[in-house]
């Protein structure tokens, strides 16, 4: 199937998809018509995908850094062609050396490169041990953009679609022990419109003869290559799969139930399983070690898991320590899980969070940065985490794809709550392998994230077409799938339709909507948002009588862009117009249904090319190179001031006095 993907995508690049239309652009997409299947109630379970972690039982290896890279440039066939997942790839190609984790498109001066579609190929050697011949090897990469296969010593191990999100395979039986191994990766970033997110390939008439052109609706530029780390790592014979934790309170009693999943069992095994729980101090945390593949553990005095603001000590981690054995076999596999015991449920008005209500301060973000595209780089994702502490926020939405583990990672400790997105944009064209597709994103990121405190809501989508005929019945599907997997959190939709015409609300727990009044609607009309902002969260209630926050406003900003009095892609004109959102957000917030503000954007981020857009998307406020605009002060002094009247927390000394408007209250200086 996977060659036959490649395939497909090949012929599309090679011009077979069709007759030369007349005019500049061909649509090369096939539009399936078939009606959605029904899934059952229950959704098969995907296999466990833990991250690696080093332990007793077990060693990590990066595969990080320069890899030969080569483009079958005009020829996207060429690579299967000539095998060159069995060559040494610098001999069948010409190649440069090509960082990893990164984005390809930015790194070179070659516009060509920057704007590639389809395959490109990663190659590099490494040494295994002789001692890991008695491991299970693995693979695993945190994220391919978007279509990838591996090979191994030119044996295929494992192929994968989906950006964004991990995938692994076992090299054990490909490896050769104690000698230079290679791995190659074919990794083609074609969108179509069965892909998540969709897109679709063109034929345009060039200069220089007929080109191919991916074209997608998203606003954000479809970076590629091998996005995140690629890591080797061993196991016993066996080993701990996966992990599922759910948390509980009663009274001061902390209440853990855990599901280990073991992998490798022969035929009449029977693992012996033995689970403990430390606190942050590596003290046990229990009365004693728990016996069993599934039990319960009971934590006297617990230290809860607190966003930020609502405790002094927040992103408080245990440490599940699995152990995992078969009687008369020495090799004891150990693996360390960091876990926050909190509660969390919802009514019709509320998020509750440890049975106290959440007000969600934050941003919608993109894992972007100069040069490197969307590869992780550790240096952005701290200074990020810094500025969102230094800002005030308590939240952000992973908009609009998952982030990586590294990134989550963070948010678990620092105690950010997090709207985890799949990777499914502008929606539409509904078909019966795209909803499977869909719901395939959505399994894989929940079974990535299910055990993450931060994480308190899934987002199915941003911006789907959901005032479509055929949204009902498929939004219903993957709002039904979703809970199946995890009734434990609620989930959302980024809705852009009117309130009028949406079909998708109906499905979900909290609705989040995303409006750009005075921006992409009345530009330069300031006094045109208070009221539309409060009545069309208003209207949302109303309709679907459920929570209700912005999930994204704002407006392009030029740094350095003065005008006075405030004109569009000024500075002072984001800052004017993000003041008269806390307005109306304030009047919502005595209403009882209103739980988050979400400003887009956190940062600048890359766009495709338009003439809309000076550089990329500049909604931010803060630049690309995360420096502050004038928005990222005042911004400041709002959320902080909102921490102080609604948590208790003291502001920070250097944040000067703020006024909170209040519709219904008089104003008061924090």
């Amino acid at each position: 199937m996977w060659h036959l993907i490649f395939l497909l995508i090949g012929s599309a690049m090679a011009g077979e998809s069709g007759p030369e239309s007349p005019t500049d652009f061909f649509d090369a997409t096939i539009k399936i018509e078939a009606p959605l299947p029904y899934e059952d109630a229950f959704p098969i379970p995907l296999p466990g995908l833990l991250y690696p972690r080093e332990s007793e039982s077990r060693e990590v290896r990066s595969l990080d850094g320069l890899w030969d890279f080569a483009v079958s440039e005009g020829d996207a066939l060429r690579g299967y062609r000539e095998g060159w997942y069995a060559l040494d790839l610098s001999k069948a190609s010409e190649v440069m050396k090509m960082p990893v984790p990164s984005s390809y498109n930015d790194i070179t001066t070659s516009r060509n490169l920057r704007d590639h579609v389809g395959a490109v190929w990663y190659q590099r050697t490494f040494f295994v041990p002789s001692f890991w011949r008695d491991q299970r090897v693995f693979v695993r990469f945190g994220s391919v953009n978007y279509l990838a296969q591996v090979w191994i010593n030119g044996v295929l191990v494992t192929n994968h679609e989906m950006g964004h999100l991990p995938f692994e395979g076992e090299l054990s039986s490909y490896l050769t022990f104690g000698a230079e191994n290679r791995i190659t990766v074919a990794v083609d970033n074609t969108l179509l419109q069965t892909s998540v997110p969709q897109g679709k390939i063109v034929e345009m008439v060039t200069d220089n003869g007929t080109a191919h052109m991916q074209t997608y609706t998203f606003d954000f530029f479809n970076y590629a290559g091998i996005h995140r780390s690629v890591l080797l790592y061993t196991t016993p014979r066996v080993y701990v799969e996966d992990i599922s934790v759910r948390t509980s309170l009663i009274g001061e009693m902390g209440i853990v139930k855990y599901i280990i999943q073991p992998n490798g069992l022969r035929e009449g095994e029977i693992p012996i399983c033995m689970v403990s729980l430390y606190d942050a101090e590596q003290n046990l945390a229990i009365n004693e070690p728990v016996e069993g593949l599934s039990g319960t553990l009971k934590v006297p005095f617990v230290k809860l898991w607190w966003p930020r603001g609502m405790d002094s000590k927040p992103g408080y981690l245990y440490t599940l320590e699995v152990k995992l054995w078969v009687e008369n076999d020495t090799k004891v596999d150990i693996y360390r899980l960091p876990i926050g015991i909190r509660t969390l449920a919802w009514t019709n008005t509320s998020l509750l969070l440890n049975d106290r209500p959440v007000y969600m301060r934050g941003f919608g973000k993109h894992e972007d940065s100069a040069i490197r595209g969307r590869g992780f780089d550790l240096v952005t994702s701290v200074r990020d985490h810094e500025l969102l502490q230094w800002v005030g926020a308590n939240a952000y939405r992973t908009s609009h794809y998952p982030y990586s583990d590294e990134v989550l990672d963070m948010a678990d400790r620092l105690g950010f709550l997090i709207i985890d997105e799949c990777p499914s944009v502008d929606t539409e064209n509904f078909s019966p392998s795209l909803l499977s597709r869909h719901k395939d994103s959505l399994s894989e990121l929940i079974r990535r994230d299910k055990n993450r405190p931060s994480v308190i809501m899934w987002s199915l989508a941003n911006e789907p077409r959901t005032q479509l005929a055929e949204a009902d019945e498929y939004f219903k599907q993957i709002a039904q799938h979703t809970k199946a997997i995890d009734p434990t959190r609620p989930v959302t939709i980024a809705l852009a339709r009117a309130v009028q015409e949406d079909k998708a609300g109906q499905f979900l727990d909290v609705i989040s909507f995303n409006r750009y009044n005075a921006w992409y609607s009345n530009p330069g009309r300031i006094d045109m948002i208070n009221d539309r902002v409060y009545e069309e969260a208003e209207a949302w209630h109303k309709k679907y009588n459920k929570p209700v926050l912005i999930s994204e406003y704002g407006a392009d900003t030029m740094p350095g862009l003065h005008e006075l009095p405030e004109y569009v892609w000024s500075e002072e004109y984001q800052k004017e117009l993000l003041s008269k959102h806390f307005e109306a957000f304030d009047r919502l917030r005595h209403e009882g249904y209103f739980i988050g503000e979400f400003i887009w954007n956190f940062a600048d981020f890359r766009t495709a090319q338009t003439y809309t857009r000076v550089g990329g998307n500049r909604k931010g406020i803060f630049t690309r190179d995360r420096q502050p605009k004038m928005a990222a002060h005042h911004v400041r002094k709002r959320y902080h001031a909102l921490a102080v009247e609604l948590d208790g927390v003291q502001i920070p000394g250097e944040v000067e006095d703020y006024y909170i408007s209040s519709y219904y209250s008089s104003h008061s200086e924090l």
